[in-house]
């Protein structure tokens, strides 16, 4: 650690990222194991951490992660959907298709950004804000894709129907970039995706990666 950061800054958001990384909580003894801290600094970092509400301990003493990191949350949407979106109007742009950038929403697969192409007759209206099971359309299909092959590239998945009568998507997952999980990709009124279709929504799935880093 630099001189110029905060250690008490950096040591409660390391609480905060190893309490989201468990689903049961953890003590304070646990915590400070972890954190290589005695039990009283836990204690203040968990104190200051409940007066934001982004802590909650439980009957058992057990901390978790409060609801007040739902508000911060909701934030980053946003944030995500402006760094997403040169990318999603090349993508449009170059397959005459509604592009989308889509992220998990508890089960479910949300749509935070859309874009449709501007030269095209017709395309598939898709909205900010749809949102759908995790394994149902190709958005949420690539995301769960992804969770099974966390290491390697995934490539991309093509489904037909799933979501609406006569649409096909294609999408791939958002890949290295932590706290996102999401995927970009295509929908378009097509019996099938074109061969070439794949490959660009991989690529636009890496650009916009690489924006959110």
């Amino acid at each position: 650690m630099t001189a110029e950061t905060s250690q008490t800054l950096d040591r409660g958001l390391r609480v905060l990222k190893l309490l989201a990384d468990t689903d049961h909580g953890l003590t304070v003894t646990e915590l400070s194991l972890r954190l290589g801290v005695n039990r009283t600094v836990v204690y203040r970092l968990l104190a200051t951490l409940e007066q934001h509400s982004l802590v909650r301990r439980d009957l058992g003493g057990r901390a978790r992660v409060g609801l007040g990191v739902l508000g911060l949350g909701r934030q980053v949407h946003p944030l995500v959907r402006e760094a997403a979106l040169p990318a999603l109007r090349a993508l449009a742009e170059d397959i005459g298709a509604t592009a989308h950038l889509t992220l998990v929403d508890g089960a479910d697969a949300l749509a935070v950004a859309v874009v449709e192409p501007t030269w095209t007759d017709y395309h598939v209206a898709y909205r900010a804000g749809f949102r759908h099971p995790l394994d149902r359309g190709a958005a949420g299909r690539a995301i769960l894709a992804a969770r099974q092959q966390p290491v390697t590239d995934p490539g991309y998945t093509l489904t037909h129907g799933e979501l609406e009568a006569g649409a096909s998507g294609a999408a791939a997952p958002l890949l290295g970039v932590t706290g996102v999980e999401g995927s970009v990709g295509v929908v378009m009124l097509s019996d099938s995706v074109p061969e070439r279709v794949g490959a660009r929504v991989v690529d636009a799935a890496r650009e916009v990666a690489e924006a959110l880093r």
